[in-house]
């Protein structure tokens, strides 16, 4: 299984209504979304009020480059997210169980 690290930094003064893409939006797509197998949402906190992060754990790579393409290092942005976040960081690892 491979985990997807998903982080952003909002514009300054976007901190609401990403928050509420995010809880409307973002987690619900991913939810539903075939092959994921947990999602992990991070919100905002009082020190770092303009990031967010969303952990999503992928069935495997075919599942994932299904959902972004062949370049998984690239964001898959909705429109409604682009305007709100200045800053975009994706990184990937292999779950460890047991």
């Amino acid at each position: 299984m491979i985990m997807r690290v998903f982080q952003v930094r909002t514009r300054p003064g976007q901190e609401s209504a990403f928050a509420t893409f995010f809880h409307d939006t973002a987690i619900p797509l991913m939810k539903s979304t075939d092959g994921i197998v947990e999602v992990l949402p991070g919100a905002a906190r009082a020190e770092s009020p303009r990031e967010f992060c969303l952990v999503m754990v992928w069935r495997d790579l075919a599942a994932l480059q299904a959902f972004v393409g062949e370049d998984i290092d690239s964001p898959h942005v909705d429109a409604a997210e682009a305007e709100l976040v200045e800053r975009r960081v994706i990184r990937h690892y292999d779950l460890i169980t047991g």
